[in-house]
Formats: C-alpha cells, sequence, structure tokens
C-alpha cells in the first residue's frame, strides 16, 4: 500500500488550512478551490471517496467533535426548529429536488431521481460548523444550523436507502420506508442512550489520562459500529453518546480535559482540512466518468439541480417558519419578534459536503444485473451541488450577513455574564476555603495561605478587568499586561533550565519535567488572563 499519496494529502490540506488563516476567505473555500485546480495537474492521482472509509472512519469522529462542542440544554430548547430542519426538510426535498431532477434530465428514471435527491438533501455537519464559527453568527441561528446538521445525517441515508431499494426494484412500500426510518431513527438514539452512561463511567474510573483519551478517540467509532451492526443509525448514536459526554465533561479530572481538548482539535482539523480537499480533488474523476453525457448537456442539468436545491430550502424555511408561530400561540408569547432576515440567513445556510459525495459513490454500478440508471449523472449532480453551495453560499454568505445588519455576538454582554459567574463561584470558593483554613487539619504556612487567596482574588478580578480601560501607553489591556508579563517571567525561567541542561547540571527528563510545569503555569496564567487556548 503506498500511503505517499495519503501523507501529502493531509500535509498539502493542512498547510492550505493553515495559509487560509491568513486570508477572508474561509478555509473550507480555498481547500475546495485548490482541490479543484489540483485534480487536473498531471501526476496527481485520483483520489476517489469510498463509502466504506468515509461513513465508518470519517464521519463517526467528525460528528462526535460537533456534538461535544454542542450544547445539550441550547439544543433542547431549540428542539422544534432543528427537528423541522434535519428531518421534515431533508424529506422535503428528497421528495421535491428529486421530482424536479425527474422533470428536467430527460430519460432519468423516478427512483434514481428519487435516489439523487436524498443525496443531495442534508446540509453537511462540518460545512455548517466551519462556516458559523468563521462568520460569528448570532448564537441560536447557530445553536439551529449545528443541531440540524448533527442529525439530518441520519434522515438523508434513510431515505437513500429506501430509494435506492425501489430503485434496484426490491418492492419497498411506504409503510416499508415509514418502518425502516423510525426503525432507525429510534433503533441510533436507543443504542446511544445505552451506551453514553457506562461510556461515561469508564472514563471518571479510569486513572490515566492516556487511557481516557485512548477510549475517547474509540468512543465515536464504537457507538457508529453498534448501531450499524443492529441495522439503526450510526449518526444519531455518535451524536447522542457525544452530547452526553459534553454535557457532563465536567465530571472528568482537568487532565483528561487538557489533553482531550488538544487531541480533537487536531484530529478536527486534519480531518477537516482533508475533507474539504478530497471534495475538490473528485472533480476529474467524476467528469470522466459521465460517459454518454456531454460535458455542456450536464452542466445546464447541474444548474437546474443547484437553483432546485437553494431554492427548496427557501421553500421551506419560510412558510414553516411564521406557520409554526401562528400555530402555537406559546411560541408566539415566548418571542414576540422574529426578524425577517433569520429565515434568510438559514435558507442561505444550506452548504452541501463531503457526507452527499460518499452516498452518492456508494450507489451500486449494477442493480439486478443491469447498470444503474444514470448513475454517472447522479455523482457529477452531487458533486456540482456540493461545489456550488460550497462556494456560492459560503463566499456570500458573509457579505449577505452584512448585508442584513445581523447581529453578532454581544461580546460586552457575555464577558458581563461570564464576570457575574465568576464572582459568584469566587465568592463560594472564598467561603469555601475560610471554612477550610479554619480547621486546624488544614494550617498552613501564612504565605502559602496568602497565596490560595492571592490566586483567588486574581480570578476573580482578571474577567471584569477585561470590561475595563486599555494601558493608554501600549494599548493593552490589564489582562493583556499580566499574561504578557507572566508570559515573560516564564520564558526566562525556561531559558534557564535549558542553559543547565546544556551545562549538565540536570538532565533531560529533569528539564521536560520542569518545563511541563512551566507550562502549566503559562496555561493558567492565559485563562486567568481570559485567553483562550
Amino acid at each position: 500500500m503506498d500511503v505517499l499519496p495519503l501523507v501529502a494529502l493531509i500535509a498539502a490540506s493542512a498547510a492550505i488550512a493553515g495559509a487560509a488563516r491568513r486570508t477572508p476567505v474561509p478555509a473550507p473555500l480555498l481547500l475546495v478551490a485548490v482541490g479543484l485546480a489540483v485534480s487536473y495537474v498531471p501526476g496527481v492521482p485520483d483520489y476517489t471517496l469510498d463509502p466504506h472509509i468515509v461513513l465508518p472512519l470519517l464521519l463517526p469522529p467528525l460528528l462526535h467533535t460537533a456534538a461535544l462542542d454542542s450544547s445539550y440544554l441550547d439544543l433542547r430548547a431549540n428542539i422544534r426548529p432543528v427537528a423541522l430542519l434535519s428531518v421534515g426538510y431533508v424529506l422535503f426535498a428528497t421528495v421535491v429536488v428529486g421530482y424536479l431532477a425527474y422533470l428536467v434530465v430527460p430519460d432519468l428514471p423516478l427512483t434514481a431521481a428519487l435516489v439523487l435527491g436524498a443525496v443531495i438533501a442534508p446540509p453537511d455537519a462540518v460545512a455548517a460548523t466551519a462556516i458559523a464559527r468563521r462568520l460569528g453568527l448570532p448564537h441560536r441561528i447557530t445553536t439551529i444550523l449545528q443541531g440540524e446538521s448533527l442529525v439530518n445525517d441520519a434522515t438523508a441515508i434513510t431515505a437513500f436507502k429506501v430509494a435506492l431499494a425501489a430503485a434496484v426494484g426490491e418492492g419497498v412500500s411506504w409503510a416499508g420506508g415509514i418502518a425502516e426510518f423510525a426503525l432507525a431513527a429510534l433503533g441510533g438514539v436507543g443504542v446511544g442512550l445505552v451506551l453514553m452512561v457506562p461510556i461515561h463511567w469508564l472514563r471518571r474510573k479510569l486513572r490515566d489520562p492516556l487511557l481516557k483519551n485512548t477510549l475517547s478517540l474509540l468512543i465515536p467509532f464504537v457507538a457508529y459500529a453498534v448501531a450499524e451492526r443492529v441495522h439503526a443509525s450510526g449518526v444519531l448514536a455518535v451524536v447522542v453518546v457525544a452530547l452526553y459526554l459534553g454535557h457532563r465533561s465536567w465530571q472528568v479530572d482537568f487532565a483528561t480535559r487538557i489533553q482531550e481538548e488538544a487531541v480533537w482539535k487536531v484530529v478536527a482539523f486534519v480531518l477537516e482540512s482533508s475533507v474539504f480537499a478530497l471534495i475538490g480533488l473528485q472533480l476529474a474523476y467524476v467528469v470522466r466518468g459521465l460517459g454518454a453525457y456531454g460535458v455542456g448537456e450536464a452542466a445546464w442539468y447541474a444548474l437546474a439541480v443547484f437553483l432546485a436545491v437553494v431554492v427548496v430550502r427557501f421553500i421551506w424555511v419560510f412558510p414553516v417558519t411564521y406557520l409554526i408561530r401562528v400555530l402555537s400561540p406559546t411560541l408566539r408569547e415566548r418571542r414576540s419578534e422574529l426578524p425577517w432576515t433569520s429565515p434568510i440567513v438559514l435558507s442561505w445556510a444550506g452548504m452541501r459536503g463531503v457526507v452527499s459525495l460518499a452516498i452518492a459513490f456508494s450507489i451500486p454500478v449494477t442493480a439486478g444485473g443491469e447498470p444503474f440508471p444514470a448513475r454517472n449523472l447522479v455523482l457529477f449532480l452531487t458533486f456540482t451541488t456540493v461545489i456550488g453551495t460550497l462556494v456560492v453560499q459560503g463566499l456570500t454568505l458573509p457579505p449577505l450577513i452584512r448585508l442584513l445588519k445581523l447581529p453578532g455576538r454581544n461580546a460586552q454582554a457575555e464577558t458581563l455574564a461570564e464576570a457575574q459567574a465568576q464572582s459568584q463561584a469566587s465568592a463560594a470558593s472564598q467561603r469555601k476555603l475560610d471554612e477550610l483554613l479554619a480547621d486546624e487539619r488544614n494550617t498552613l504556612p501564612g504565605p502559602l495561605a496568602d497565596r490560595l487567596r492571592a490566586v483567588l482574588e486574581r480570578r476573580r478580578n482578571a474577567v471584569w478587568e477585561r470590561l475595563g480601560a486599555v494601558n493608554e501607553i501600549t494599548g493593552e489591556s490589564a489582562d493583556d499586561t499580566y499574561r504578557r508579563l507572566a508570559g515573560e517571567m516564564i520564558e526566562t525561567e525556561r531559558e534557564v533550565f535549558v542553559k543547565l541542561r546544556d551545562a549538565r547540571r540536570i538532565d533531560d527528563e529533569m528539564m521536560r519535567t520542569l518545563l511541563r510545569k512551566l507550562d502549566l503555569e503559562e496555561a493558567a496564567a492565559y485563562r486567568e488572563a481570559g485567553g483562550a487556548a
């Protein structure tokens, strides 16, 4: 097995994603654009998406990281719009887009058109999270988009299986399709509910952070595999387990949380970068496979399907948004004002991604001994829809948000809420400290007791200082100055340790131990001053 192409893909994707951080172009779009260009460079190997790799090996960790970063409480508070988009919209788009494709493309069977509709129905979890994070969308819109993208893959994969069974002549009835959908959904949730408690218990009982993080890396694959083994939705199983673990992450020790955050950031960065590059790299392969269809002819079909995907989302989002408010007096009272700009953003932020391509590539070449009808065209239309939504919607979403004057996150209000929460926690901690120090068993020398009080006071004041004025000379806030001075002091100590090692006064093992302590102190100082690792 030649691993060089895989290493080259990961390295190049990471480099491009890193370079994108210095440009106004979101990393997913730059990766796709470079992939499109590179796909026609002589000597570049075919990076064909294998559904047997993408679905069980790439999708679970991507969903796991997205769900860990999501809020169970926020998703529960927005369960109605999330369900309407992740289930209702996907089924609606499957039928409507599929039927429109059947009308537009000559000789395309209705069953094959519905397969296409199911393939391109779900917006992508990776694309939605990456774009929303970059744009700083309002909190509720971000929650809805993330919640939709976590669940809609399960709906689309189930709809795809039903449509595919009909296309290959397995005689699926409406009742059978509904039963299969219910089994997949309820089964996936059930598997997640069964696994989440023992997995969390095991994470708490293990003492070694390395073992805990090894378990953390295995969790999404285990949840997905177990659910798929019983013909349930692996997607829903992964999401349920991850939401539970994320909601109770505070019960795990700090060392595990620090390592786990770093590990999953690296995993998510590598996978997201590689996935978007892979999307672009499919161009040459998909175009070569068109066969009897000319590129010009297929391009017209692609434009029609892309427009259908965009318009159908507007057709679903706007009526459903306002119809629900009309039918629900409680919802009208709770949210008396609904900006008309929010449905526009939700409608336009429907980027498709790698899951659609992976599902499309899983369409069998033959069905019942006959070639699957228009399989190559379905692949091409899926590819162009994914690229079209990523490029057109991804590039125009930021200026659209600015044009609509959509309010972003209120940093001042969030900092104030953080400061108030920290003040309450610090007051409780102060009372606990006084209680502990009053006990003779906890007697400490004066300097150590004062140090505990000083650390507590620093934590209490750090967030309030971020709301204060900046230094007139340096332009720094108080926490910026604190972080800089702490960093310079620690760097001085670090240089001394290295010199002692070079002079053979201490060995490498001792130097690494001392540097590790400094790293933790620097991280603590950074967080106390309001930084984000």
